[in-house]
């Protein structure tokens, strides 16, 4: 028998928050008809989104839509939980859940007036087909790993047991779409049916996708009515900008000087993360993933604490910031940096001089060509970053010039992903992290967790991490993820084991036209895409 310890009687999101020619043939038509769309409705919007944003498996929560490596609001289906602008978790279908006292059952109740956009009930079977559906399958990627099996108790009762305490699964429920079970099959990415503020119009594969309000929805009817995504690279997104084809399309740092009649940059707060890992442990081992994959591990250099704390004291964030992102983003000293969970305490001013001193003081001295050595190895290593990202590149290069005025080479290595990995045990890496949920502070931390790139074990970081999924409440657990970085004499921050040198929450940036108001919203995480539209159903026009 379980004793409910935790419960929530849930508000809607909605109440925390207070062109036909483009359905058409291929680009031309596309831009053609945003324009004229544009002068005869104040509910449509056309937005311009990177190309790679298009979901490969189509509109499908059970294997990416919404709840993959970049998540966002679904749009097309209901969530059962979401997460609010300051990420408390809030109710989408669930009017309340609890938790037993032995953190293994979640209770959720969910609301008895929400239908399918084809006129079906919304049931509580249909909520444990779509998370038994995702627990089931080898394609999906949302982690709901920590979840046995979910049970529809009645229509309106759904139970989840979990193998462990896990309470980030309320920020995967958050982004998963719950489906119907009757109609789903294998071609339900192409042709979705849900119960979200939205359902899918027309989908042009490789060119357009557009959303229409949905008429049957419970919550408050979405103000902008027609959501059309266009699917372009940068250079085609400008372009499309310049001639008032789209009402907002994605850019970056190097284009913010840019300027285009009839529209204004917007900058959006992110908790896009850039950082550095840095291997705390000598070459020389091995780490197996997948079961017969092994990478090396270890550095010879960012093995010493010593130089981990001086790389994070010597790096300039601000500097970076305006030479690399033209003012556009803000320092970072964790993942998630400015998020509930994230802890202040990792913060560090930039003292070279006091980075100086901590190489010297560890018998690292200058050698003839500037370049610092101890026992004969010089302080130099390799920094991989992904070749295809210019402001990665350009990060890697301020970094090392940077980390040159310490002594330290830094040898920056442009690269794709294959050719990244085999390095990513044993060389530092630039990566891009960040969500709307603590999971990454977990999986980059934990000593066995999948993104413990720097290879550091610590038995009171895992019990710290440990806690933190076990609280019954979610914002019980901030307290726990915080000690984990640093509880005053260990954890991974700068002042500690320094195991990452975190640099930048990137800001995402885009030009909008000169009229059309898109609020912030809760910060986007990871990756510039279908974030933005997280609250597109309160957009308006002046």
């Amino acid at each position: 028998m379980h004793c409910a310890v935790t419960r929530r009687s849930l508000l809607s999101a909605s109440m925390l928050a207070a062109t036909a020619s483009l359905v058409g043939c291929g680009a031309d038509a596309a831009s053609q008809g945003s324009a004229q769309a544009h002068d005869v409705s104040k509910s449509q919007v056309v937005v311009a989104m990177n190309a790679t944003s298009e979901p490969a498996a189509g509109f499908d929560p059970l294997v990416s839509w919404g709840c993959g490596e970049h998540v966002h609001e679904p749009l097309i289906q209901s969530t059962l939980v979401t997460t609010a602008d300051d990420l408390s978790i809030a109710g989408d279908l669930a009017t309340e859940y609890f938790c037993s006292s032995d953190g293994l059952v979640w209770t959720f109740t969910i609301r008895d007036d929400a239908v399918f956009s084809n006129g079906e009930p919304l049931t509580a079977s249909d909520v444990a087909f779509t998370v038994n559906g995702v627990i089931e399958s080898p394609a999906s990627e949302a982690d709901l790993s920590m979840v046995e099996r979910a049970v529809a108790v009645s229509d309106t009762v759904v139970e989840l047991h979990l193998s462990k305490p896990n309470n980030t699964l309320l920020y995967t429920l958050a982004v998963l779409g719950i489906v119907p079970e009757a109609l789903y099959g294998d071609d339900y990415g192409r042709s979705p049916i849900g119960s979200g503020p939205y359902v899918l119009k027309q989908w042009d594969q490789g060119q357009q996708v557009v959303f229409e309000a949905n008429p049957g929805y419970y919550g408050e009817a979405p103000v902008m009515e027609r959501v059309i995504v266009v699917f372009m690279d940068e250079d085609a997104a400008l372009a499309a900008v310049q001639k008032g084809d789209v009402d907002i399309a994605y850019t970056f740092a190097t284009h913010a000087d840019r300027t285009f009649d009839g529209y204004e940059l917007t900058a959006f707060k992110t908790v896009d993360s850039r950082g550095i890992s840095l291997p705390c442990i000598p070459a020389g081992g091995t780490r197996v993933l997948e079961g017969d994959i092994a990478y090396h591990t270890g550095n010879d250099v960012t093995c010493d604490v010593a130089v981990r704390r001086a790389i994070n004291l010597a790096i300039d964030r601000e500097q970076l910031i305006d030479n690399v992102l033209n003012g556009y983003g803000r320092p970072a000293y964790s993942v998630g940096d400015g998020m509930p969970w994230s802890s202040p305490d990792m913060r560090v001013e930039c003292d070279i001089d006091a980075a100086r001193v901590l190489l010297d003081e560890a018998g690292w001295k200058p050698g003839a060509d500037g370049i610092r050595k101890r026992d004969g190895v010089r302080a130099a290593f390799d920094l991989w970053y992904s070749s295809d990202d210019s402001v990665r590149q350009a990060t890697a290069h301020e970094v090392a010039n940077q980390l040159a005025e310490l002594g330290i080479e830094v040898k920056p290595q442009g690269g794709s992903w294959d050719e990244i990995y085999p390095h990513q045990f044993e060389q530092p890496v630039l990566w891009g992290w960040g969500s709307n949920a603590p999971v990454e502070v977990y999986e980059l931390n934990y000593s066995t967790g999948w993104g413990n790139y720097s290879c550091r074990e610590s038995a009171v970081t895992d019990a710290y991490l440990d806690q933190a999924l076990a609280q019954t409440d979610v914002e019980a657990s901030y307290e726990y993820w915080k000690k984990a970085m640093w509880d005053g004499t260990e954890g991974p921050a700068p002042q500690g084991d320094a195991s990452w040198a975190w640099l930048a929450n990137v800001d995402h940036l885009y030009f909008k036209r000169v009229g059309l108001v898109a609020p912030q919203g809760k910060a986007q995480p990871h990756g510039h895409g279908w974030s933005l539209l997280n609250n597109v159903a309160s957009w308006t026009w002046k």
